[in-house]
């Protein structure tokens, strides 16, 4: 049987406030499937960060400033749905996956790679699916 020490419950401490600097850190671009609102998602991202998927068929590989502007010529998504389905952390990296049901009439899974520097999580990449035609 496991003993539980200090530094275990310490460890637990860091782990779960760990997962909820990357939940806050995705908070703007889940904000956005909402508002629309192309600079606020684009604060969500680093400066490098590339973003690839497909909608209806047709292949995106965009910039983060490009990716930008399509949400805001997409505009507010006020019905849209979403659900943090997972997080894994390991040190400064960490990968999550966010549902959206109904983001400019799509369903999208979005994988994110996020990276910690200088005590803030960003995300540094994303690869997506739109569930239609792929």
């Amino acid at each position: 049987m496991e003993t539980i020490t200090k530094e275990t419950v310490q460890d637990e401490i860091q782990n779960f406030n760990e997962y909820q600097e990357v939940v806050k850190a995705l908070r703007p671009y889940i904000d956005s499937a909402y508002t629309g609102d192309g600079k606020v998602i684009r604060s969500a991202f680093y400066d490098h960060a590339h973003i690839v998927g497909s909608i209806s068929g047709n292949f995106y590989n965009m910039d983060v400033d490009t990716f930008g502007d399509a949400v805001d010529q997409g505009g507010p998504s006020e019905n849209v749905k979403h659900h943090i389905a997972w997080i894994d952390i390991s040190g400064p990296a960490a990968a999550a996956k966010v549902e959206f049901l109904d983001w400019g009439g799509h369903r999208f899974t979005d994988f994110f790679v996020l990276y910690k520097k200088d005590g803030q999580w960003k995300i540094s990449g994303k690869i997506y699916d739109s569930h239609s035609k792929n």
